[in-house]
């Protein structure tokens, strides 16, 4: 037999002290089951009684070329996921040989698909403990997101500020106001005839698409492209995406075959009689919560080039998906790989020439051949480079006769590692890129990706000093990569500690001190 809990109940209940024998116990639901059993099968014998957990396929499966309307067939297929083929299974240590293959056969797994698990299956349930022990010196201190200078005035007109000059924000450190202020600005203001934006994921309750739908209502040009196949976030697009149309607002769900994954704001606005453009890019999504969670870089920009390029791009989104020429940004699938390969052959030929060369990047995977290959002819033709990548890197660094030149480190902190930044030496150049793009096959062939250089001197250095060199000079929370692909943490010793997450914290939240 099968007892499932209900998911309303908690899955870890507080012990009293003079049970526990301590200030803060605690007894997962599983075991009291374990230990009352017998109650649910009164009459009977128990034989044995094991935790198990199966992990389901989670994929939706819909044919974006076949359906007529994708927002009701995948709104169909939602419902079906709870039910998709099992991929593994997770199962107590002690579970008895029968039983594991009555489940392997339930679920028609092979044993390579079976896990013992020694202790919890689903330590997710410890994660109700926090909130539960009142011990602040466990856990981080609160912080509020510091605010650049030129937007701390209360009501600062943002359309006025940006056309005073760039303005980089760095997230959590920074708030993520600003956008938000950005975006409700323009939705009330009679003189923006259009807006238009890209949404991957923004959770179910959101200022920004509140504003997009106050916009829509009261007569401005409002284009959307809602990617409704964004895992996990399907039900919620969905229902942004029908309020939007409900008011008017054109929404597309982008070229098929592709998801849009690009982090793009754009605003119209009429000026002088003439239309002048801002935009918005970002290496994160337009979600609150999570830009108190993920570090990402947003810009604000009114270049009138890189304005054209996000135009353009909004263009090929909502037209026929064909290539458009682009004066400055990198746009997957159809530029952005041949350029990163071209940046990192022009250091290697650099490097070759005797000339400075240098390579840092930081995404949140390295998988793709190609520009693995060209790293590695980087670093034999004595380009040093430096990678910062969060979760898997198939490149192996240190590898003699391969790679010398190559560091690969890992940064595991309090927030979540996500922005893209991509460093070419360049000889005197100092070429410094923001993407919404990892180093990934499906990032630069099976999705719409942007990347785009910062242009201001002063914003250039400071990605340059809060995104890469902070990461790099991390003795704290850095796992270095050997050549074998196994990780070990650094650690200060007797050097002075640095972090660069900590570090961060205290330069730019709560202070607003960093001049853009």
């Amino acid at each position: 037999a099968i007892v499932q809990a209900p998911r309303v109940l908690p899955r870890t209940i507080p012990i009293p002290r003079e049970i526990s024998g301590c200030e803060h116990g605690f007894v997962f639901l599983s075991s009291i089951m374990h230990a009352h059993v017998d109650e649910l099968f009164s009459g009977m014998e128990v034989l044995g009684c094991y935790q198990f957990r199966a992990t389901r396929n989670s994929n939706l499966f819909v044919d974006e070329e076949e359906v007529k309307n994708l927002r009701l067939s995948l709104q169909g297929e939602l419902p079906q996921r709870n039910f998709g083929d099992a991929v593994r299974l997770e199962i107590a240590d002690n579970c008895s040989p029968e039983v594991e293959e009555l489940l392997r056969r339930e679920f028609k797994l092979t044993a390579n698909d079976v896990f013992r698990v020694h202790g919890p299956v689903n330590l997710v349930r410890l994660m109700e403990i926090p909130g539960m022990v009142d011990r602040d010196d466990l856990k981080f201190p609160a912080f509020v997101p510091g605010v650049p200078l030129v937007l701390q005035k209360k009501g600062a007109d943002m359309f006025k500020v940006i056309r005073k000059g760039d303005i980089l924000l760095h997230h959590p450190y920074q708030s993520f106001r600003p956008v938000i202020d950005f975006i409700q600005q323009a939705a009330s203001d009679p003189n923006v005839v259009a807006i238009k934006q890209t949404v991957y994921r923004t959770g179910t309750d959101s200022a920004l698409m509140e504003a997009l739908v106050n916009a829509a209502r009261h007569g401005t040009e409002v284009t959307v492209v809602v990617e409704l196949l964004a895992r996990f976030d399907e039900e919620a697009n969905i229902n942004w995406a029908t309020r939007l149309e409900e008011v008017g607002a054109h929404v597309v769900y982008g070229v098929v075959g592709h998801k849009t994954h690009a982090k793009m704001l754009m605003v119209v606005r009429r000026e002088d009689g003439k239309l002048r453009r801002y935009v918005h890019l970002g290496t994160g999504n337009y979600h609150p919560r999570t830009a108190r969670l993920y570090t990402d870089f947003g810009l604000f920009t009114s270049n009138e080039e890189i304005c054209a390029d996000v135009n353009e791009m909004f263009s090929q989104l909502t037209g026929l998906g064909k290539a458009r020429k682009l004066n400055h940004l990198w746009q997957s699938p159809f530029s952005m790989h041949s350029e990163v390969l071209r940046a990192i052959k022009n250091e290697t030929s650099l490097a070759k020439a005797g000339k400075r060369a240098h390579i840092i990047a930081k995404m949140n995977a390295l998988l793709e051949p190609q520009t693995i290959t060209a790293l590695y002819e980087a670093s034999q033709a004595g380009v040093k480079v430096d990678l910062i990548v969060r979760g898997v890197c198939a490149l192996r660094p240190g590898v003699a006769g391969l790679s010398e030149n190559i560091r690969v480190r890992s940064i595991i902190g309090r927030f979540l590692e996500h922005t893209r930044i991509f460093y070419f030496r360049n000889d005197l150049k100092h070429d410094v890129y923001l993407a919404s793009a990892d180093w990934m096959d499906r990032n630069f062939f099976r999705r719409i990706e942007a990347c785009f250089p910062i242009l201001n001197a002063k914003l250039k250095k400071r990605v340059l000093d809060e995104g890469l060199k902070a990461y790099l000079q991390d003795n704290c929370q850095a796992w270095e990569m050997n050549g074998a692909g196994q990780y070990h943490r650094k650690l200060p010793r007797r050097a002075v500690r640095k972090c660069a997450q900590g570090e961060l914290l205290k330069q730019l939240a709560s202070q607003g001190k960093i001049p853009v």
